[in-house]
């Protein structure tokens, strides 16, 4: 078979050529990735290029030698780096090989037509060939492919973290240009959502369909990796791709996961924050939302603000989802660790004094007639108890405090009192001065 591949070389090479013409002409005419991505010349080259490669790989394959592999591994590559989809590259491999069969079957048959039968043993031999060089080219794209991935991701994870920490002035170029890379608006609708730390229990971009991130960079919550979440998780898009792209409530979503929590920057669009709930829905965590900020500069301090709403959810209390300014005075007393231990030892000092049973009556018994807006009644109903226990509740605690509950003044006093006894409860207190985690940056100017 060798000695007959020898013999017409120089018709096969002629071949190769006219065929390196045909198929640079089809792939231009009918693949639009290609067309956009090479020039006629250019392409004509490197598949001439690529189809003596077949033949060569065949004579190797006959001897019974190893197949030259690098080319293959080298355009892989390239074509990767360039954007060109793969399956295009691999089709036009593939359709090569055939005319490479077909050219050297008509080679044969010119030179001499009785020993085309002496040919068919070599066409197992060129099919391994041209299965190990797509094979090589698949393998070196995907690797290519992977790796600036993960570059990509990396890099849009440090541009999520240059608007969540607020790397440079608020206003300043640093901002607008990682907002721009980000694909999002220099002004527009913006939140931040802070997830209580494992909440989110692993779920990520599969709880949240369509929320995309980057695992180790950007990811849905609870993605691998260190987030950031584009992606999906992350992902987006999920988490292996990055980016953002719409979730299931329309929102569309940047998250970022690092060891200290998951953070997702949302870009509400005309959608209402309260929307954010069905967002978070799926994930059945406590999370904390910021007000709606306009622009990218602003989103660091929304960060900060979401962080402060997540402390104003007790930890025991379920899945809970708190607007910021739907708990303003909570969050108040959970963002002065310092003030919120004074106001408690001041207002509810005695109380906090009594015994275990005593403190437990009489602290419930003031949460549930907050809750129930200072009516007495409902305040019973809930407790399950006499509508006069529960006022008998009340004036001891009056005597206590030395607060009236009928005094506006007095009952915000006992009020925020009682928010900090929850949050003390919630966790262990922070330290004199100490800062809630994500602490707002300071301001230039």
């Amino acid at each position: 078979m060798e000695r007959i591949i020898e013999e017409i070389r120089e018709d096969l090479s002629r071949r190769i050529a006219v065929t390196a013409d045909r198929l640079a002409d089809r792939t231009l005419a009918e693949d639009p990735a290609y067309a956009a991505l090479l020039g006629r010349a250019e392409l004509r080259e490197r598949i001439h290029h690529n189809l003596r490669q077949a033949v060569e790989g065949l004579v190797l394959g006959i001897r019974g030698l190893p197949v030259e592999l690098a080319d293959a591994c080298a355009t892989g590559t390239l074509r990767a780096e360039q954007g060109l989809p793969l399956a295009s590259l691999l089709r036009t491999y593939r359709r090569g090989g055939r005319l490479v069969w077909q050219a050297l079957s008509e080679a044969v048959v010119a030179h001499d037509a009785a020993a085309l039968p002496q040919l068919l043993p070599a066409a197992a031999v060129l099919w391994d060939v041209l299965d190990q060089l797509t094979d090589a080219v698949a393998d070196a794209y995907r690797r290519t492919e992977a790796a600036r991935w993960d570059r990509d991701r990396e890099r849009r994870a440090a541009l999520l973290d240059a608007l969540l920490d607020g790397a440079g002035p608020s206003d300043g170029p640093a901002a607008s240009e990682a907002a721009a890379q980000l694909g999002l608006p220099e002004r527009g609708r913006f939140a931040v959502v802070v997830l209580g730390a494992g909440d989110s229990g692993g779920s990520g971009v599969s709880g949240v369909s369509g929320v995309s991130g980057v695992s180790g960079g950007l990811s849905g919550p609870g993605g691998s990796g260190g987030s950031a979440g584009l992606g999906s998780s992350g992902d987006p898009g999920g988490p292996g791709r990055p980016g953002a792209g719409p979730a299931a409530s329309g929102l569309r979503v940047l998250w970022r996961i690092r060891a200290d929590g998951e953070t997702g920057l949302v870009d509400l669009g005309h959608h209402p924050l309260e929307s954010v709930r069905e967002l978070l829905g799926p994930l059945r965590a406590r999370a904390g939302v910021s007000p709606v900020v306009e622009t990218p500069g602003d989103l660091a301090r929304a960060r900060w603000l979401a962080a402060l709403a997540l402390r104003t959810v007790p930890a025991s209390g379920g899945p809970c989802t708190a607007l910021l300014d739907e708990r303003l005075p909570t969050a108040l007393v959970a963002s002065q660790a310092e003030l919120a231990g004074r106001l408690r030892e001041v207002v509810l000092g005695p109380v906090l004094a009594l015994p275990a049973e005593d403190r437990r009556v009489l602290l419930n018994t003031l949460g549930t007639w907050l809750t129930c807006q200072g009516s007495t009644t409902y305040a019973a109903q809930r407790l399950y108890c006499h509508r006069n226990t529960v006022s008998n509740r009340l004036r001891r605690l009056e005597q206590l405090t030395g607060r009236t509950l009928s005094d506006p003044a007095h009952v915000v006093e006992l009020a925020l009192a009682h928010a900090a006894v929850l949050q003390r409860a919630a966790g262990a207190p922070a330290a004199p001065g100490a800062k809630p985690a994500g602490r707002a940056p300071r301001r230039s100017g």
